[in-house]
């Protein structure tokens, strides 16, 4: 179902003509720094993959991809992207990209069982990126370490948002906080996952939370995770399972958390075979990217994805992704939007 929020008093900051500045400039600065951070060149992506090769993102495992025949190759099917996550790691190894280096991209995809509201859009921008790693790279620490270079050149953008649009004030702390999802889940056993995060980001500004796929203490997993990219099942030197994680921040617009990026250090082979007997989903052994990881055709690597319309979103104080992006909506959230100063787009 579908979702409205009205956020009280809402009035936008900057008119159209202003926005669209803004999200030029917020998308050249934010990449160009993503780049130099951690060593990434821009290479070309696919709108769509052939269907049964194990490619396309499977997300949560129950999303349906868009679909259609290609009648050059007797009506074969191909899927709109739902992301990037397993198609950067083969073009890691394609393009033959030495360790510490790695490819961003500008992914554009389609999910058509989203559910639609000030968050959530049919349509997905983000980067896409990957990073060819070390076997001594599988931990923690190195997460870490990444994700502290990706929030420095969020930091860096936002005050490039000031110097543009000085009634737009830094909100973002210095420091990101990192947890683990079952520190969490101890902190607050009483509150849903979503609960979770909103009081812990609300607290702190910018949360890291460690460990999303594995079941916690309590039975239930924090959030859902597919198999076969992210390593969520591998007990790390904190003691707790997961070598992946998403990057909150705390929103005052709509009054809560809001997940910018989702990323990890991928499977290896160990990771992948336990991750497929846990999801019940070994048949996936067979399928092409999944053979050529088996066949150690594939390097080590982390990755992850970043919102660009949620990035911009946050930044220009927007109360609705529609304000940034070009989508469909329901009739009824568009004249609702529009009378709480939110039109879309």
């Amino acid at each position: 179902m579908s979702y409205l929020i009205k956020p009280k008093g809402y009035k936008a900051l900057l008119n159209l003509a202003q926005t669209e500045m803004g999200i030029k400039q917020i998308k050249d600065f934010f990449q160009q720094n993503l780049s130099s951070e951690l060593r990434l060149r821009r290479v070309t992506a696919p709108l769509f993959v052939l269907k049964g090769m194990g490619i396309n993102d499977d997300l949560n495992g129950v999303e349906r991809a868009v679909s259609f025949p290609v009648k050059d190759l007797d009506d074969a099917k191909a899927e709109i992207v739902h992301s990037l996550a397993k198609w950067k790691r083969l073009t890691l190894a394609d393009y033959n990209i030495e360790e510490g280096y790695g490819i961003y991209t500008d992914m554009n995809a389609i999910r058509s069982d989203e559910e639609l509201g000030n968050l959530h859009s049919l349509y997905v921008d983000q980067w896409d990126w990957e990073r060819t790693i070390r076997k001594e790279d599988r931990s923690i620490g190195f997460l870490k370490e990444i994700v502290c270079r990706i929030y420095a050149a969020l930091v860096r953008t936002e005050y490039l948002v000031y110097e543009m649009f000085p009634e737009i004030k830094p909100t973002l702390p210095s420091t990101i906080f990192f947890i683990h999802s079952e520190e969490l889940l101890q902190m607050y056993p009483d509150l849903t996952p979503k609960e979770r995060e909103d009081k812990i980001t609300k607290e702190h500004g910018a949360v890291f939370i460690m460990g999303i796929g594995a079941q916690l203490s309590d039975g239930q997993k924090h959030d859902g995770r597919a198999p076969d990219y992210d390593d969520w099942s591998t007990v790390a030197e904190n003691g707790l399972k997961g070598l992946n994680g998403d990057l909150l921040v705390w929103d005052d617009i709509l009054d809560r958390a809001m997940e910018l990026s989702s990323m990890g250090i991928r499977v290896n082979k160990e990771a992948l075979l336990r991750q497929l007997t846990l999801c019940n989903a070994e048949e996936k052994k067979e399928l092409y990217f999944h053979q050529r990881l088996l066949n150690d055709e594939l390097p080590l690597s982390i990755g992850g994805g970043i919102g660009q319309s949620r990035l911009c979103m946050f930044y220009l104080r927007k109360g609705h992704i529609g304000e940034i992006q070009a989508s469909i909506w329901p009739e009824a959230m568009c004249k609702e939007a529009l009378e709480a100063g939110m039109p879309l787009i």
